[in-house]
């Protein structure tokens, strides 16, 4: 899991920059809209995910407006586009690493068309359906700010309110959970007045892969022109993000 960790890492410092290219609320919209028609309801109080996805929304300081009106289209309200459509794209990137690019579009050609426009250019193949998904496992996952607590107490606390794994850096703590127990855990938190940054549910490596740090670079940065298409909401990987790779790609990055 910590690829997934440090990937994290890598996005919360790309946040700002995400913003200013106004991706960020379309995806945030997105997500409200998925977790309205996924379930059938637009209670946050009843739809788990999709108070998840409001509180996401809010703390980046979505407008309310917005909000309401990606629920609406969830609900079918809204004349605002065509019927969006879940698709998962499975690749193999620079040095076999293993990609799933998920997608939640209006316009399936169009989406198609873009992500093969990227693996193509970028030397990556894709991959028949199956060959790539089998290699991960869906994970609840916590992450909750250290805001000047220590790591270790924090992750005694979150072992207690019923955390499986733990990951941690200099900012954050991760918690694991079972999909199922995603819920009761993070409320067991709220019970503990434990701030809760983000909560969902994520495809995990089995084993994550270790390439050279070229191939790494060329993975992550796979990943990042991947995830700025409108159309793209992640992009999941088994690469095993080493010291040494984050090193080439803050110097490629900066």
């Amino acid at each position: 899991m910590s690829g997934h960790s440090k990937w994290s890492t890598i996005k919360r410092k790309k946040g700002a920059a995400d913003a200013k290219r106004g991706q960020m609320f379309t995806r945030l919209a997105r997500d409200i809209t998925i977790a309205v028609r996924e379930n059938g309801n637009g209670d946050p109080d009843t739809n788990f995910s999709l108070r998840i996805a409001m509180d996401k929304a809010r703390a980046a300081n979505m407008p309310k407006d917005n909000i309401e009106r990606a629920i609406q289209r969830g609900l079918g309200n809204s004349a605002e586009g065509g019927q969006l459509e879940d698709i998962s794209y499975e690749a193999y990137g620079p040095g076999g690493t293993a990609l799933i690019v998920q997608v939640l579009t209006d316009n399936r050609n169009r989406a198609a068309a873009e992500v093969r426009r990227i693996i193509t250019r970028a030397g990556a193949n894709f991959a028949s359906v199956g060959s790539v998904s089998w290699m991960f496992d869906k994970r609840g996952i916590i992450t909750v700010p250290l805001k000047g607590k220590s790591a270790e107490d924090l992750e005694l606390e979150l072992i207690d309110a019923g955390a499986e794994d733990i990951q941690a850096d200099d900012e954050t703590v991760e918690a694991y959970v079972a999909p199922e127990h995603l819920r009761p855990v993070r409320e067991e938190i709220q019970k503990r007045h434990i701030p809760i940054e983000n909560a969902h549910v994520a495809m995990i490596a089995k084993n994550p892969a270790a390439v050279s740090p070229e191939d790494a670079v060329k993975t992550m940065q796979l990943i990042e022109e991947l995830e700025e298409l409108d159309d793209v909401q992640s992009v999941i990987s088994n690469l095993d993000i080493t010291e040494e790779a984050m090193a080439e790609y803050e110097k490629v990055a900066a």
